[in-house]
């Protein structure tokens, strides 16, 4: 079995969660193509949908997710990746995970200390 491309157009959510600790890091999206490059590499591959075009997870940052189990939900339209986490950080903002912030009260409140900074890893 696998993931059914046929609902949501292609494109289906990918929640990512660090394999020792369960903490969830990020939410991506996969197509047919970032599925079968995951598991052909075991590195995660996502579909960006501001670049249109296949994406592995660290390609500029070095931060890349080592897949250790993948689990797909009951309609087989939301996949869970448990990956180890490399470099530190998930996040493209320099955190380890892109939740980050808490919202409390109508306010954002930062509940983590930035991994790096992403002007340094980012230059352009």
């Amino acid at each position: 079995m696998k993931p059914d491309f046929s609902k949501h157009g292609g494109l289906l959510p990918a929640i990512v969660q660090h394999a020792s600790t369960g903490k969830v890091l990020m939410l991506a999206y996969m197509n047919e193509l970032a599925w079968e490059k995951t598991l052909e590499t075991g590195a995660a591959h996502y579909w960006s949908r501001s670049r249109q075009r296949l994406w592995l997870k660290g390609e500029e940052s070095g931060h890349t997710q080592v897949v250790k189990e993948i689990l797909l939900d009951c309609d087989l339209d939301t996949i869970l990746l448990k990956v180890e986490q490399r470099g530190g950080a998930a996040c493209h903002a320099g955190y380890e995970s892109c939740f980050y912030r808490r919202y409390e009260q109508g306010e954002l409140v930062e509940v983590e200390k930035p991994v790096f900074d992403p002007k340094e890893v980012y230059r352009k």
